[in-house]
């Protein structure tokens, strides 16, 4: 088969269901909200300070006084770059004149912010320029710049307009000859670049940036003393990180070698996007083969249920196999949105149903669980538990907090969540000369470069009929069937089709005016944990359709703790309630309260006294203020 390729932006527009509707959050709230932000203009909100360290760059570059020094994370420059990119999927989606002319704007400052050699890193600028390079380990300047790349070709494909596009060509040229032409040693702490690159090589046919992303890759962890070495070199660090620790960076052997995911998630799933990336544009087999190894490693023995990954909080990593606690977990949303892109990345390689139900199932769990309905706050950790006076307060729980801020000094998830949704169909559909793939259901009107075009019309993730309007066909649908869908049935102009699947895609010609239907399974699934995951032992998850489900207290008296499954119990899925959490379907179980018992310990076992369950899906919990959750529930005979 033929390699498949992303929809390109502005092929896919979204109609008037589900992701329209969070679209629609997106541009009219996150977008506009998250600009203020950037130009500290929301009382009471963490201070961001990103356009003003800019515009003391701009200052210092001109011979002037810069206002004052730098504030924030050493990589604060990245939170406008992944809202440059928001917006400008935004632009495709809906064109907007006065957005437009803000992204001109920043752009504008960005390139009076560029160093004449192409630099272009505002912490390193004002805080010296002998600095550059020098700090890999911590420095981030490679990953704001991947960062920058990814903004540029996102607003050159929205506006046709070059000019960020040029301001990090220049920077390509500059991060160009200090590793290549000069042969600097070193690869960057926190992997981005290299996907950055193969997407502005994509774009553009830039050889460096293909030639820069394969340095970059080839030469990670093969000297394991790099960072050792670099520190040591200097008097200064930014963090204090330690450069002995080469998992929680990637660095502790060579890609190719790499077996298991271990350190930093994001870091992590960034690194192996490029590499699935790369393997896709060579055909090298070792590369393709440690990204399946990764994969593995990563969905079959450390990912959570919700699609989250990252268990603990201490470097805000991978832990071991089946290590899997659900109160302390850290689950960071930007694992889960690098995740979707190792996802897309692979099904590239393979059109496999296993990395598109993943893909799916973290975009709607995780993902949207990091956003409040306002738009306005957020969650960086994702838990699968929650309890009022114990997460956010216990010393081992401090991270995973139970009502979401409304910024973060360290904000890399907020427009993280922003670009994903506004370019959804990018990861949602794939095309080869041939055939258009459907890798996520998503209602809305999709137009193929190969000349396939067609309307998806759908209530999903809650309803459960899918029909495809074929406007141009002649080439043939991939359909995706999910796995959690154990019936289904498709149609063809009312003609049932043959339930033929190659690697859980139902492939159908199509002709001008064709109508294939899709009825998926909409029952309501108990999911179990292998026993080798401790935290989840005697207890079951609630899914109906690519929705995760949970108890939050609210629903079921306050207390969810108390909560047990009736085991084999009836469930049932009660009416679409549009005024509850902006539309949800609720369920309603059969189960067991414990009555209350006074004591610490007691020989006596609680009392189970029959009562209903009520549950919602898990990406719309924490948004009716602070409660009990839990999304793995203890079963009872």
């Amino acid at each position: 088969m033929k390699k498949q390729q992303q929809l390109r932006p502005g092929s896919y527009q979204s109609g008037t269901g589900f992701i329209h509707r969070y679209q629609e959050l997106v541009r009219k709230e996150m977008i506009p909200y998250q600009y203020d932000v950037l130009w500290d203009r929301i009382p009471g909100t963490e201070k961001s300070h990103v356009i003003a360290n800019f515009q003391n760059t701009a200052r210092l570059l001109k011979g002037e006084q810069p206002e004052e020094g730098f504030y924030g994370m050493v990589f604060q420059d990245s939170d406008l770059a992944k809202w440059i990119e928001a917006a400008s999927f935004s632009l495709i989606n809906h064109p907007d004149p006065e957005l437009e002319k803000e992204l001109d704007d920043v752009i504008r400052l960005i390139g009076e912010a560029q160093d004449t050699d192409g630099y272009l890193n505002t912490y390193f600028t004002l805080n010296g320029k002998e600095k550059r390079f020098k700090d890999l380990l911590e420095g981030h300047e490679l990953y704001c710049s991947g960062h920058m790349m990814e903004a540029a070709a996102a607003f050159y494909q929205a506006t046709g307009k070059d000019s960020l596009l040029k301001i990090m060509e220049q920077n390509v040229d500059c991060i160009y000859r200090h590793f290549i032409e000069e042969k600097a040693p070193g690869f960057p702490g926190h992997p981005e670049i290299e996907l950055a690159l193969l997407k502005l090589y994509h774009l553009t046919g830039n050889q460096k940036c293909l030639e820069l992303a394969q340095h970059f890759i080839n030469v990670r962890g093969v000297d394991t003393e790099f960072y050792r070495k670099e520190a040591e070199a200097r008097d200064w660090s930014i963090w204090g990180n330690d450069p002995n620790n080469g998992e929680y960076q990637q660095s502790h052997m060579p890609v190719r070698k790499m077996k298991d995911a271990v350190g930093h998630s994001v870091r992590a799933v960034y690194l192996y996007t490029a590499m699935a990336d790369l393997a896709s544009l060579t055909g090298e087999a070792e590369l393709l083969e440690a990204c399946r190894a990764l994969w593995d490693s990563i969905v079959n023995r450390r990912m959570y249920v919700t699609g989250a990954i990252g268990s603990t909080v201490i470097g805000e990593a991978f832990t071991v196999d089946y290590h899997l606690p659900n109160d302390t977990v850290y689950g960071e949303t930007c694992a889960s949105i690098g995740l979707m892109f190792f996802a897309s990345r692979m099904l590239e390689l393979d059109p496999d149903r296993r990395y598109a139900d993943v893909m799916e199932r973290a975009f709607y769990n995780t993902v949207l669980a990091g956003i409040q309905l306002d738009g306005r706050h957020f969650f960086y950790v994702n838990p699968l538990e929650a309890v009022p006076g114990v997460s956010g307060k216990a010393q081992t729980h401090l991270h995973s907090l139970i009502v979401r801020p409304s910024w973060y000094a360290c904000a890399c998830c907020p427009p993280n969540a922003a670009r994903l949704i506004e370019s959804i169909g990018m990861y949602a559909y794939g095309e080869n000369e041939t055939t258009g793939f459907c890798h996520l259901i998503t209602e809305g009107k999709v137009t193929m470069e190969n000349g396939l075009s067609f309307l998806c019309e759908t209530e999903y993730p809650y309803g459960f009929q899918v029909t495809y309007r074929i406007e141009k066909g002649g080439k043939t649908l991939a359909l995706r069937i999910p796995g959690w869908s154990r019936s289904w049935k498709a149609e063809k102009n009312g003609q049932a089709l043959p339930q033929n699947l190659v690697k859980g895609y139902l492939y159908v010609e199509t002709a001008d005016g064709d109508e294939i239907t899709l009825y998926l399974d909409d029952s309501i699934r108990r999911l179990y944990a292998s026993s080798k995951v401790a935290a989840d032992t005697g207890s079951a998850c609630i899914q109906r359709g690519p929705l995760v489900y949970c108890l939050e207290g609210v629903d079921n008296g306050g207390d969810v703790l108390s909560l047990r499954l009736k085991e084999n119990g009836a469930a049932k899925a009660l009416p679409y309630d549009a005024s509850l959490l902006s539309g949800i379907i609720p369920l309603e179980l059969e189960g067991y309260v414990s009555a209350p018992q006074e004591e610490l310990y007691s020989d006596r076992k609680p009392e189970q006294i029959p009562c209903l369950l009520h549950a919602i899906p898990y990406y719309a919990w924490s948004n009716r203020g602070e409660n009990q959750m839990r999304v793995w529930i203890p079963e009872e005979k």
